[in-house]
């Protein structure tokens, strides 16, 4: 790719990878997914010349491992806020369901639902059940700074890798 032309795909890469960032913070758009479609979109009409197949790899499970970090992280927090196994699993398919209909904001409205309800019904003591979703909440504020530590990760070898190949 000629110079030129090479700094434009990267101008508008960057421009996409900050959305991305914001899609971390904003459930709206799919953060690192859109980080990792930049630099792969970037690799490809470079030829893989300065973001190489294992940057891309490496870039990709970063991707995986951030897009995951809601999952764990939201039922870990659950469970350390003393949620039941079935509130957590309830709040796994709120969050699908809440994905499937309504997009990010409805996956995270619809996971607190399900940690919420299964705990009302199980406990009825409204103290255990702020509680436990309280603990979601906290384990989706961590997985929030966990996506947005390893987006800004990715960001940097993407960066690192077009840069440096010049």
């Amino acid at each position: 790719m000629e110079e030129p032309v090479r700094d434009v795909v990267m101008g508008l890469a960057l421009v996409v990878m900050f959305l991305g960032l914001i899609g971390i913070a904003l459930p709206m758009l799919p953060g690192t997914i859109l980080i990792f479609g930049a630099a792969l979109v970037y690799a490809v009409l470079d030829k893989f010349q300065a973001v190489d197949w294992p940057t891309v790899i490496v870039l990709g499970v970063l991707a995986a491992a951030a897009t995951s970090a809601e999952m764990w992280a939201t039922s870990v927090g659950a469970k350390a806020g003393g949620a039941s196994g079935w509130s957590v699993l309830a709040g796994l398919a709120g969050g699908l369901v809440g994905l499937i209909f309504f997009s990010l904001p409805g996956s995270i409205i619809g996971a607190l639902l399900g940690v919420v309800v299964v705990e009302v019904l199980r406990v009825r003591d409204w103290e255990k059940v702020f509680k436990a979703g309280g603990g979601w909440i906290l384990g989706w504020l961590l997985s929030v700074v966990l996506q947005l530590s390893i987006g800004l990760a990715m960001i940097a070898i993407f960066i690192w890798q077009a840069t440096g190949a010049r």
